[in-house]
């Protein structure tokens, strides 16, 4: 029956991704069809065992990524612990009620139960709202940033609840864990040497599921945040990301052994998918507020708005939290289906809204912009850009070379964009004129003041849908003057300029041209010193001769 497994697991992913939603809802969907054929999660033991590494893995690469700065931030801590509360409070007297009305899965619920339901269903997902922001291509916007701060804080929150929920009094040893930042030297020398293939994905299983999740659970403590706080060690080193990436796989396979066991606990009952329903109807409160709340921390509604229907979901990690709750007879399993139910009628519903978000905003805004507090966020005020005659969006080394060679003729006319804060530092140190800001993100085009003089905008950016997506901006904002691209592939090059770029630049052709030139130069210099090097030899040797000669006189006649 195994290659069965692979196989309806596979078609389900297929056929939930083809109508563009994530794959996980087919997985899910795999459980249940496997259950239709009398496949449970008590008969196959291994796919519990993959399930407790997808989970593992997922808190590693979380803390791989996290950045602590980020979570610093006012709207992201306040913001998330705000809304768990809100939602607590919230969740809890509607469940009772519904309990009291007769829906026979909450009847006769405590008070730690509905606690519980309630917890697990504060949470948005992490897996959804990553792919919304990848395929829009904000990650970098600023609510963006905001959404994923917030989705790791409730990841942390989840942490802790699995933790404590491990019950046992952590061993002494547990103190030495105190020790493991000093030894993070020691650890990233390693890091330094595992190179780039193989070895750098075993020594990031090595770190998550041995000095992470064993070592942890070695003194009392859960695996889980063994794993978490070891990738949080290592997010400073540089390969950081890069070991992120090659864990990615791992990571993602072993979750769809996470979901399918969900799916093999039992088919939902119409009573369940009821439930679900009703729970379902209730994310747009989860929305609002979000949306409330974001606009208390100053941020504009545009940016709340967005944030929140981001995080409009419920999520995988309210079901690790239910599984937990489950595994520990806290809850009865069939919850288990109910919030799997949900979670895949939410990603149903919230897939459309996403991408018609903008349109809302646009259609509600005298309403929206009523709710924003001033001054606004100093990250989301309008972005002053003076009055340039040139613009350089992306300021890599191609972008700084233009921005360089344009400086030689039109000093004070030139404005640089770049979306690293760090390279925007760099630059103004060097004395050029740069602002952050990401050319990629709707955001950044909704908060750019007008430039009036603009005649020349350089798409300098690595990303050929970066540079459409700004072509396609300054269209919409009605810009008449010239559009330059660098590319790196032909086709990109005919994309470009049926877009209505005016000139493009082939990165590597232009680089192989460039190549010709300079070894042509280097070797006709070298032809023409070597030639005045022998003129300028044989003048020599000419003019000792004539020395040589003049110097030899005849002899003188014997007398």
């Amino acid at each position: 029956m195994e290659p069965a497994i692979l196989i309806i697991t596979l078609l389900c992913g297929m056929l939930v991704s083809r109508i563009g939603l994530p794959p996980l809802i087919g997985y899910l969907g795999a459980g249940f069809v496997l259950f239709m054929f009398g496949i449970e999660d008590a008969s196959l033991p291994l796919l519990q065992q993959l399930a407790d590494l997808g989970v593992t893995l997922l808190l590693f690469a979380i803390g791989l990524k996290l950045d602590v700065k980020s979570l610093l931030k006012a709207e992201v801590w306040a913001g998330s612990s705000l809304h768990l509360m809100g939602s607590l409070l919230f969740f809890v007297p509607v469940l009772k009620l519904l309990g009291v009305l007769g829906i026979e899965q909450l009847t006769g619920l405590g008070i730690n139960q509905l606690l519980l339901i309630s917890f697990a269903l504060s949470f948005s997902s992490t897996v959804f709202a990553v792919k919304a922001l990848e395929d829009n291509g904000d990650m970098q916007s600023l609510y963006g940033r905001v959404a994923i701060g917030i989705l790791i804080m409730q990841d942390i929150f989840a942490v802790l609840f699995l933790t404590i929920s491990k019950g046992a009094v952590p061993s002494v040893w547990a103190l030495g864990l105190l020790l493991l930042p000093f030894a993070r030297p020691f650890i990233y020398k390693v890091f330094d040497k595992v190179g780039h293939g193989e070895m750098l994905v075993l020594f990031g299983l090595v770190m998550a599921l041995v000095v992470g999740a064993w070592l942890f659970e070695a003194v009392g403590l859960k695996p889980d945040l063994g794993a978490l706080i070891i990738g949080i060690l290592l997010a400073g080193h540089a390969k950081s990301s890069e070991l992120a990436k090659s864990i990615y796989y791992f990571k993602e396979l072993f979750l769809v052994a996470f979901f399918l066991t969900i799916g093999l606990n039992g088919l939902p009952t119409w009573a369940d998918v009821g439930l679900a329903g009703i729970l379902v109807a209730l994310v747009p409160l989860k929305v609002m507020l979000f949306l409330y709340l974001l606009t208390r921390f100053r941020l504009r509604s545009r940016t709340s708005l967005l944030a929140s229907f981001n995080l409009g979901n419920y999520s995988e990690f309210g079901l690790i939290v239910a599984a937990v709750a489950a595994h520990k007879g806290w809850l009865a399993p069939e919850w288990l289906i109910v919030i799997a139910v949900a979670l895949s009628l939410s990603f149903l519903l919230a897939a459309p809204f996403n991408a018609n978000v903008s349109k809302l905003y646009q259609k509600f805004q005298p309403y929206l912009t009523k709710l924003e507090r001033h001054p606004l966020h100093p990250e989301d005020r309008q972005i002053r850009i003076g009055k340039p005659r040139f613009l350089i969006l992306g300021m890599g080394r191609i972008g700084c070379g233009a921005y360089d060679e344009l400086r030689l003729r039109f000093s004070g006319e030139i404005l640089g964009i770049e979306h690293k804060q760090e390279l925007v530092d760099f630059h103004r140190s060097e004395g050029r004129n740069v602002v952050q800001g990401d050319a990629g993100d709707s955001d950044f085009w909704e908060k750019l003041e007008k430039a009036p003089q603009l005649e020349l905008v350089l798409l300098a950016m690595p990303h050929h849908v970066g540079n459409l997506f700004a072509v396609k901006q300054l269209q919409r904002l009605n810009y008449e003057g010239k559009i330059s691209a660098i590319v790196q592939y032909a086709e990109d090059a005919q994309a470009l300029r049926e877009s209505g770029v005016d000139s493009v630049y082939n990165l590597y052709e232009a680089a192989g041209a460039g190549f010709v030139d300079h070894v042509v130069a280097e070797l006709f210099e070298t032809q023409q010193l070597e030639t005045e090097q022998l003129k300028t030899e044989g003048k020599a040797s000419t003019s000792a001769l004539t020395t040589t000669a003049k110097s030899i006189k005849k002899p003188k006649a014997s007398s």
